[in-house]
Formats: structure tokens, C-alpha cells, sequence
């Protein structure tokens, strides 16, 4: 009982953190005012996170295993490697889409939070590019596609997704997210010589 209460708490208290830092990042925002978001005491606070850096880092670490866990379900309704590869993507999109407070933390404060938080960051991308390398290894290795630096690809895949991304936070066009895989879409497949597979299929999915 204790410890639901306590990892309950801990959750209010990152929610909070998250509304905070999202509205003034990391530099600006202080623990008082996350306790204040949060309903809690500053003592609180401090009881269940020693600083204000392991605040935002297992705010990084809660976003990384979101964005894993949406992407891994969005594959497995798929057996193609590009399909995989696709929905990974769009998967991200749709979480973002749903989340705009999130994605400002993730893709935007970040970038000025620090250089530990920049060195989390690649190391996401590095991960989240390497998912999407192993699809398309796939498809070289399947004859779907032409043989190509599978990891160049990737990073330039994840790469786009990301700049698209925190586009749409700076600006919040269009309205929807993912509303933009259908134009990056096409670019993409071609980038790798691929047919694509009807955006309704993955869309519907």
C-alpha cells in the first residue's frame, strides 16, 4: 500500500515537472514550482527526487519507454520490414500528435537543458535509428530493396521524423501531426528505393 502510494506520488510529481519544464525549461524552472504544480512539498519533492537533473532525467527515461513501448506494438501488426519500419514512425507522430506537451519536452527543451541531457538525447535517437536500420536491413536482405548504407538511411529517416516534429511544436501546423507523414512519406520510400504499401493500411492500424 505504501509503496503504490509512493510511486503515485512520484508520478504526480513527474507530471507536474513535465507542465513545468515544457512552459519554461530547465534552466528557468525550480523545484518550488514543481512541488507547487504538484501539490507537494518542497521536502516532498526532494524526499523522492534528490535534484532537480534526476527530475528531468527520469522524465527523458519515462518518454524513452513511451515512445518504445507504442512503437513495438505499431510493428508487430506488421510482417513487411518496410511496414515496420513505416509504422515506427508513425507511431512517434501519433504519440506527439496526442501529447504536444510532451513533444515540446522531448524535442525542443532538451536541446538547452544541458550536455548530459543532449548526450540522453542521442543516445534516444541513436536507439530509435537503429530500430528503424534493422527493418530496412531487413528488406535489403529480403530483395525488397537495393543494397544501401542501411545506417545512413536510418539516421536520415529518424532525422526527418524529427525535424518534423519540432517544427509542429514551434508552430502547431497544421493542426495535426500526423498529418505530415503523408507528405514525408513518399520522400522517404524513395530515399530507399522502396514501393510503398498504402498509407490506409497503416493509418487504419
Amino acid at each position: 500500500m505504501q509503496q503504490n502510494r509512493s510511486r503515485v506520488r512520484q508520478q504526480r510529481i513527474l507530471d507536474a515537472a513535465l507542465r513545468v519544464f515544457s512552459r519554461k525549461g530547465f534552466r528557468d524552472a525550480s523545484v518550488d514550482e514543481i512541488a507547487s504544480e504538484s501539490g507537494t512539498s518542497k521536502g516532498g519533492v526532494y524526499f523522492h527526487f534528490p535534484s532537480k537533473d534526476v527530475i528531468y532525467l527520469q522524465l527523458l527515461d519515462r518518454t524513452v519507454a513511451r515512445l518504445r513501448n507504442k512503437i513495438e506494438a505499431a510493428m508487430a501488426e506488421h510482417d513487411h520490414p518496410i511496414a515496420k519500419a513505416d509504422a515506427a514512425l508513425l507511431a512517434v507522430l501519433r504519440t506527439f500528435d496526442k501529447h504536444a506537451t510532451l513533444a515540446r519536452f522531448f524535442m525542443v527543451e532538451t536541446l538547452g537543458a544541458g550536455r548530459q541531457f543532449q548526450s540522453r538525447m542521442a543516445e534516444t535517437r541513436a536507439e530509435f535509428a537503429g530500430i528503424i536500420r534493422q527493418h530496412l536491413d531487413a528488406a535489403v536482405d529480403q530483395g525488397i530493396i537495393e543494397p544501401l548504407d542501411t545506417e545512413v538511411a536510418a539516421q536520415a529517416w529518424f532525422g526527418a521524423l524529427y525535424e518534423v516534429i519540432t517544427g509542429w511544436v514551434l508552430v502547431r501546423k497544421p493542426e495535426r501531426l500526423e498529418e505530415t507523414y503523408a507528405a514525408l512519406r513518399p520522400l522517404l520510400m524513395r530515399s530507399v528505393g522502396a514501393e510503398e504499401i498504402p498509407l490506409s493500411a497503416l493509418m487504419e492500424s
